[in-house]
């Protein structure tokens, strides 16, 4: 059977960021950090645009030391710390110049789950292995010192799958956006494959 190959650079640098968010259902997230290879479904993702979204880091087209990495040409990884306790891993999209990105919410495990049950100090498989962004960070040994790494390379990439149908994805809201009333908050931007035993509850 030949070896799945990764996603390229044209994937990644599509405009429609929303398009790719639900592209990446399927796909399968893999990591080689020191050694130790893990693999796992992409089951649930969020999409953020940085000139139009205020649930962006980067907007309107905000520059800083966190969001820089942002700016690039897509196909980068963008990592942040979230309440100083979880890394979250981001795909940068887009062309240069453009903000925009995906947080990945969460994976199905599939290899290497010996070596997340440790990461995560579980004893047992169960679905809060890899399900919400935190804990696919911690399982998959991503950290911040992981911004900026090429997604072309061997230590974060995605392998390509074959892509969901329609009928096999779940829209909705983002999770944890403030100010519930203004209506960045409720924008259909979270994406997640059906009836996944691995998705965030929707709230």
């Amino acid at each position: 059977m030949p070896k799945p190959k990764k996603l390229t650079k044209p994937f990644y640098t599509n405009s429609d960021v929303l398009a790719i968010s639900k592209a990446l259902l399927g796909q399968v997230l893999c990591t080689d950090i020191n050694g130790k290879l893990c693999n796992g479904i992409i089951v649930e993702t969020e999409a953020y645009n940085g000139r139009t979204d205020e649930g962006c880091h980067a907007y309107p087209n905000k520059r800083t030391k966190r969001t820089e990495v942002m700016y690039e040409q897509g196909g980068l990884a963008y990592v942040y710390l979230c309440y100083g306790i979880h890394n979250m891993l981001n795909i940068v999209c887009n062309t240069k110049g453009n903000a925009d990105c995906v947080l990945i919410r969460a994976v199905e495990p599939t290899e290497g789950i010996d070596v997340m049950l440790k990461r995560r100090n579980m004893k047992k498989l169960n679905k809060r292995l890899t399900m919400g962004p935190g804990s696919v960070g911690q399982a998959m040994g991503i950290n911040l010192n992981h911004t900026g790494e090429d997604l072309s390379g061997n230590c974060i990439w995605i392998e390509k799958q074959k892509s969901l149908v329609e009928e096999q994805i779940v829209i909705g809201p983002r999770v944890g956006m403030s100010k519930k009333e203004r209506p960045y908050a409720w924008y259909p931007w979270r994406f997640s494959i059906k009836d996944n035993h691995y998705v965030s509850k929707w709230r």
